[in-house]
């Protein structure tokens, strides 16, 4: 639809970061990597379709902000005293953050699907996805809906054990 393609159309290239255990560093690289590029002068974009372990909002201190809706879907939380992070993440849509998300596989492909297509990102440079650990049904499910746009590509956080 017509929505799909306007939510990311300002969005020049879209990063995942992986990986295939948890407790490796993605949501702490997601964030620096965003830092960095901010500090370099990029608009930048976060993504926290990580479900079950949504840390990034703690991360950039905003886990107290809420999301709102407009004509386009849903507007991203802004970063900063510049604002020069846009961040969207399940954390924003609990009650309390840290609320666990106990979901079964659709629910969780339709959130990520509605993810990619409903947020109003506006003009960035980089959009970072942090993605959740392993190598499970959402990251297929963040993949497909990202096909259509331009994937720069992905970053894979590993460690030495």
């Amino acid at each position: 639809t017509l929505a799909e393609r306007t939510n990311l159309a300002g969005v020049r290239h879209i990063l995942l970061v992986l990986s295939g255990k948890g407790g490796v560093g993605k949501s702490t690289i997601s964030t620096e990597l965003a830092l960095a590029l901010r500090s370099a002068g990029k608009r930048v974009g976060i993504l926290d379709v990580d479900l079950c372990g949504p840390s990034i909002p703690r991360m950039l201190r905003v886990q107290d902000s809420a999301v709102h809706q407009c004509d386009s879907g849903w507007v991203p939380v802004f970063v900063g005293q510049d604002k020069a992070i846009a961040l969207m993440s399940i954390g924003f849509l609990l009650e309390r953050p840290d609320d666990a998300v106990v979901w079964r596989g659709p629910k969780k492909n339709a959130l990520i699907k509605q993810f990619v297509t409903d947020v109003a990102w506006g003009d960035l440079d980089f959009l970072i996805v942090d993605t959740p650990p392993g190598t499970s049904d959402e990251h297929i499910s963040t993949v497909e809906a990202l096909r259509p746009y331009q994937l720069l590509g992905a970053i894979l956080v590993t460690t030495p054990q």
